[in-house]
């Protein structure tokens, strides 16, 4: 009959099934290709094995535990995170001139540690140049920001390119700190502790003593220095913590301080203390001792918001939240300390000559280091930056709320379309 294999010699029947599994395969392997093509491309690039890397900018001046946060959220939803910091010429166009210079801001992003890879001197703006260069060159998959507006002099929003790219992810905004509130915290504490000078400081004292200010809100006079009430919850602990603790025999290093407006010189002393180890543990003053050592107009940041800026430095392993001013011998073999270390540039460095010196027992046990540090930051320095452009400074958060407002009337009147 037409059409049967009988008859056919055994070589022809092999040869015309060969050619039909071929033929079948050749078509489900198309199907699978032309389905692979269709998936989206951070899933293709998993498909390869290839990590998906995400990109994130920002100016990170006075930089906190917001900012890390953000850099948190925003490594989540890759693999590597690039973070491109703002130069100096950029920040001062579009907001106004920043408080600390970029080789501090560029310290500060690295010492980051869910940060893989910094870009200096990005623009404040994704230009449609900048972001071919993001993809192309730095292979970048997903742009990422914050749900709070980024806006141009011009109210328009600096991330319009990537959204139309369809390669833009938004992220939640950590509430409760900004710089601008930073700076506002700054600059009143200052003019409390001029009227402190001039009267008795005994009543902000106290209201530091406690970690708090006099509320505007209560009916108070609105001198009272405002603190920031922060309050973290145990995720947010567990979130920045490193979840291990040091391995048997590992060779613990011990820094304390008050870690005020988290700044390069602290990043930069903790890198020294961390190389002298295996672990560094850091301890954080509460807000007491630090008002009391310190002044009653210190601290600026509370100690929850000083403890996550800590714990987000990847040269720290863990902290102690609250640690005494003295470094007792109980303490020493509670946390197995190898080595107690202090850098030679501090807000106050007489503790030796002081009748109760806070590391006497580590001094007495040979366990103790000065340590060169190599920054000459402080934070004092800090706050004398803000107060000496207090000017240039209020005018720039003018500037940002008038750009921000610009951005949102804009919104409106195109909603209203």
């Amino acid at each position: 009959m037409m059409g049967s294999d009988e008859g056919r010699p055994e070589n022809v029947q092999s040869t015309a099934r060969f050619l039909a599994t071929c033929l079948i395969g050749g078509v489900v392997v198309g199907v699978s290709l032309l389905g692979l093509s269709q998936l989206p491309l951070g899933i293709r690039r998993r498909k390869k094995n290839k990590p998906i890397r995400v990109y994130m900018d920002g100016c990170f001046d006075m930089m906190h535990y917001g900012h890390c946060n953000a850099l948190r959220q925003a490594r989540a939803l890759g693999d590597q995170l690039v973070v491109g910091v703002v130069s100096d010429a950029e920040i001062t166009v579009n907001k106004g001139p920043p408080v600390t210079p970029l080789k501090e801001r560029m310290i500060m992003v690295n010492a980051v540690k869910w940060v893989d890879e910094v870009i200096p001197d990005a623009p404040y703006a994704i230009t449609e140049d900048f972001m071919k260069k993001l993809f192309d060159e730095y292979n970048i998959d997903f742009i990422i920001h914050g749900d709070d507006p980024c806006v141009l002099p011009d109210g328009t929003d600096a991330y319009a390119l990537a959204k139309k790219a369809g390669r833009y992810k938004q992220i939640k905004r950590t509430e409760g700190v900004s710089s601008t509130d930073i700076v506002g915290r700054m600059l009143l504490c200052v003019r409390e502790r001029a009227i402190s000078d001039s009267n008795s400081h005994s009543s902000l004292q106290r209201q530091f003593s406690h970690g708090h200010g006099q509320k505007f809100e209560d009916g108070g006079s609105g001198t009272g220095t405002r603190v920031s009430h922060f309050l973290p919850t145990s995720r947010r602990i567990v979130q920045f913590s490193n979840g291990k603790g040091p391995g048997q025999d590992a060779r613990i290093i011990y820094i304390d301080g008050a870690f005020d407006l988290f700044h390069a010189g602290h990043v930069e002393i903790l890198r020294v203390a961390r190389e002298l180890g295996d672990f560094l543990l850091v301890g954080i003053h509460n807000d007491q001792t630090v008002s009391v050592t310190r002044g009653a107009h210190r601290p600026i940041m509370n100690l929850h918001e000083r403890s996550l800026s800590v714990l987000a430095c990847r040269y720290v392993d863990e902290v102690i939240i609250g640690a005494p001013w003295e470094v007792s011998k109980d303490m020493i073999t509670t946390f197995d300390i190898s080595l107690v270390v202090h850098g030679t540039v501090a807000e106050n460095n007489d503790f030796q000559k002081e009748k109760c010196n806070p590391y006497a027992v580590p001094i007495s046990m040979g366990i103790f280091k000065i340590l060169e540090s190599p920054l000459d930051v402080t934070t004092t320095t800090i706050i004398r930056r803000i107060v000496s452009n207090h000017e240039a400074y209020q005018k720039r958060n003018e500037k940002k709320a008038e750009s921000e407002k610009r951005y949102y009337e804009d919104k409106t009147y195109v909603s209203g379309d």
